[in-house]
Formats: C-alpha cells, sequence, structure tokens
C-alpha cells in the first residue's frame, strides 16, 4: 500500500463508526431489544448482516431481476448478484477509506430487500396502483426497503418465535439512503438524528459515511453490469459501442487505445478514482472528468437500454400482472371476513389463496389466536376493519414477490 493511501486511511479513520464517533451510540441503538446471548463473537454490524443474510427476503432476491425481468440466462444480473457486487464495491472503498467494512457490508447486503418484482419498472406499477387508490404516501424502493427490514421479515428465536429483525439505526439508515442516483459530486453524511420513518425521498443524505460509500457504490454497480447484460442481448449496435468507446476514451486516460468499453474496467477505474480524490474537507468525490464519465454512461443506459423497444412488450406485460394480482386480491375483502371469503376459493386458487391468508395471519389482526398459535410476536401491522390497510397488505405481498412467483400466481388465475 502506498504512502498516499495509507494517508487517506488516517484522514478517514476519524470519521468511521466505531466507539469513538460521537455518533455511535445513535448508530447502534436498536427500535426494541435484541436478544442477547452471554457470549457473542459478533459486532452488532456483523450481527445485522447475519440476521439480513438469514432473512426470506435475502433468499427471494436471486429470483428478482435488474433490468431484465424473469430471464432465462444465466449469466445475466439477478438482484442477489447485484448487492453482492454492491458489498464488493463498498467494502473495498471503506477498506481504503479506513471506514467500517463491517457496517457497509451489512447496508449492501440489505438495501434491496423488499424490491418489487419486474425491477424499476414493477417499482412504477405499483406507484401507480397506490396513485389511483389514494394511499397517503407514495411509494419509492428504498423506504419499501426500510419497511420490508422494519415490519416484515422476521427470524424465529430460540423458543421458535417470530420477531421482526430490528437492525440498528445505522444500517437501517443504508438502506433507505442507498438510492444510487447521485447527482452531486460530493457526498457527505448529515448530522441530524432524525426519525427515519419519516424519511422523504431525495432530502436527506446518510447519517455515516458508510451510508455515503454504499449510496455511491449502487450506482457504480449498475452501470456496469447493466451495459454487460445489455450486450448479452445484442441490445447494442456498431454506432452504440462506439459510443462507449469514445465516452470512455475521452474521460480515461490510458496509454493503449481501449478496443471496446469493459465494464469492470470502468468500475475499478471510477473506484480508484474516488479513492484517490476523497477527503474529508470536500467529502466522497471524484475527478470533474470521471464524475462526467459516470453521468454519460448512465445516460446512454437510460437511453439505450431501460428505454430500448425491446423492453416495451414485458412492460406491458408486467402492469397486466400486477394490476391483476392486485384487481383479484382486493376483490376479496370484507372486513374481518376477508379470512373466509379468501377460503371459500382455495381449491380454485391454491397458491395465491393460501399464501395470502398465511400473510394476512402473521400479520393482521384478522386472527389472533391463530397467530399465538403459530408464534408470531411481530408487530401487528394492518387492521383488517380498514380498508386501506387490507390494501396496502395486497401491496407489501406483491412486492416481496420474485418475477417467477408473480407470473406463476398470474398464470394460475388465467389457466382452467
Amino acid at each position: 500500500m502506498s504512502m498516499h493511501q495509507d494517508l487517506r486511511q488516517e484522514q478517514f479513520k476519524e470519521y468511521a463508526v466505531n466507539p469513538n464517533n460521537e455518533k455511535w451510540e445513535n448508530c447502534i441503538s436498536r427500535v426494541g431489544d435484541l436478544y442477547q446471548k452471554e457470549y457473542d463473537l459478533r459486532s452488532e454490524f456483523e450481527r445485522d448482516y447475519n440476521r439480513i443474510l438469514n432473512s426470506g427476503a435475502y433468499s427471494r432476491l436471486k429470483h428478482k431481476t435488474q433490468v431484465f425481468y424473469a430471464t432465462t440466462n444465466d449469466h445475466v444480473c439477478t438482484r442477489i448478484e447485484h448487492v453482492n457486487i454492491v458489498a464488493s464495491i463498498a467494502k473495498t472503498i471503506a477498506r481504503s477509506l479506513g471506514l467500517n467494512v463491517e457496517l457497509v457490508e451489512a447496508m449492501a447486503f440489505g438495501h434491496d430487500l423488499g424490491h418489487s418484482p419486474f425491477g424499476h419498472h414493477g417499482e412504477r406499477v405499483i406507484a401507480e396502483i397506490m396513485i389511483d387508490e389514494h394511499f397517503p404516501e407514495p411509494f419509492w424502493h428504498e423506504k419499501n426497503s426500510l419497511r420490508m427490514v422494519d415490519y416484515i421479515e422476521t427470524l424465529p428465536n430460540y423458543y421458535g418465535e417470530h420477531n421482526n429483525l430490528n437492525l440498528t439505526y445505522a444500517v437501517r439508515d443504508g438502506i433507505v439512503c442507498h438510492c444510487g442516483e447521485v447527482d452531486e459530486n460530493a457526498l457527505k453524511p448529515r448530522n441530524e438524528f432524525i426519525d427515519l420513518e419519516k424519511m422523504k425521498k431525495g432530502v436527506y443524505m446518510p447519517y455515516t459515511y458508510e451510508g455515503c460509500v454504499v449510496k455511491i457504490s449502487d450506482k457504480l454497480a449498475y452501470i456496469g453490469r447493466d451495459i454487460e447484460d445489455a450486450t448479452r442481448y445484442n441490445m447494442f449496435n456498431k454506432r452504440d459501442f462506439a459510443t462507449l468507446k469514445q465516452i470512455a476514451q475521452t474521460f480515461i486516460k490510458q496509454k493503449v487505445k481501449l478496443k471496446q468499453i469493459n465494464p469492470t474496467s470502468l468500475i475499478y477505474e471510477l473506484v480508484t478514482d474516488l479513492c484517490i480524490n476523497s477527503n474529508p474537507q470536500d467529502g466522497l468525490t471524484f475527478t470533474k472528468e470521471n464524475f462526467e464519465l459516470m453521468t454519460q454512461v448512465k445516460q446512454f443506459i437510460l437511453e439505450k437500454v431501460c428505454m430500448n423497444k425491446r423492453m416495451e412488450p414485458f412492460m406491458n406485460y408486467a402492469n397486466l400482472v400486477m394490476r391483476t394480482v392486485y384487481n383479484f386480491l382486493k376483490s376479496y375483502y370484507g372486513g374481518m371476513d376477508t379470512i373466509k371469503n379468501l377460503k371459500k376459493d382455495t381449491k380454485l386458487y391454491t397458491t395465491i389463496i393460501v399464501d395470502f391468508r398465511k400473510w394476512l395471519i402473521k400479520y393482521s389482526n384478522i386472527d389472533m389466536d391463530l397467530r399465538e398459535l403459530r408464534k408470531y410476536q411481530n408487530k401487528v401491522i394492518y387492521d383488517m376493519n380498514n380498508l386501506q390497510d387490507y390494501q396496502q397488505a395486497i401491496i407489501d405481498f406483491i412486492s416481496c414477490m420474485t418475477d417467477k412467483y408473480i407470473m406463476r400466481v398470474y398464470n394460475d388465475l388465467i389457466s382452467f
């Protein structure tokens, strides 16, 4: 390691989340008590990482895709790969700058939990449904991820009792502030210790430098893999490759001519640039040239991949599938009799009816005795006497679905 890199580590070590940081007690605070062992080899953030890694929401990420929905190509990026790539990038940056590696790893692995099926298009569909149904709050996936870790995901304790994950404030903050749409070339953490439930989209920076690192890493991860995946699907013509090559050669100062843009090399260039140029006075920052490179690549992906006409038929299909499932479940609402209404059609629609009934029992007040019998000690979040609570239950249920699961459910609904 060079002397220059050592200097950077010493500068940021002062701001790392550890017991010497004035934010420490806030960062490790939890909404409720987490069971304690007499001996525990793990730090608070390692415990969070383990709780996330063992959650059902993390397992489902392997069947949630990024841009290319319900892919049958084994080499196209899934969300479980994405969070691993984000973690890899974030840990490299954190080590170089002297920040808390355990914290960035927990944030990175948790940042996309509960992301909707069908990628960002599925997120847009859910948001539109909620607008149509006059929900008081808009849907955005970072806040939904926080909702997943705070209220939906559970783990059993030694007695088989299911409790919420109850993660630390710092990890929860990194999740809700993770959006990779970084439009300014200098990130610094905020000082305010705010109620994350009241977080508004795009208003606040993360509470820690570790959160800022994950925020940037999220962007670096997707611009690299989106290019690689689009190339696998032959979505770029010769002119597109020429454009990418020109962008890279304009900003990356290399002695050899590039025959094509390499996503891995692109990410490495940007990570190195960030680590060299960041300092506590200016924040996490790229050179002006490489920030412009990142911005131009992002715009290229938006135009050539996300808005590609090849995506339109599946977008229409995704809209149909998600709205059909939502309306189907909404039709069964009958207050405290909803479970009975669902039970009548169990033989007709086995999968979705059975699974949604389990969902309501676990998270609502519809059958408190059965909740107790099944040892559900997680928070009750739906009042079944309230229609909008029931609609929120459907939204949460759908947002937890994988691409494959919601397509299977839809096929069950239309098949005879």
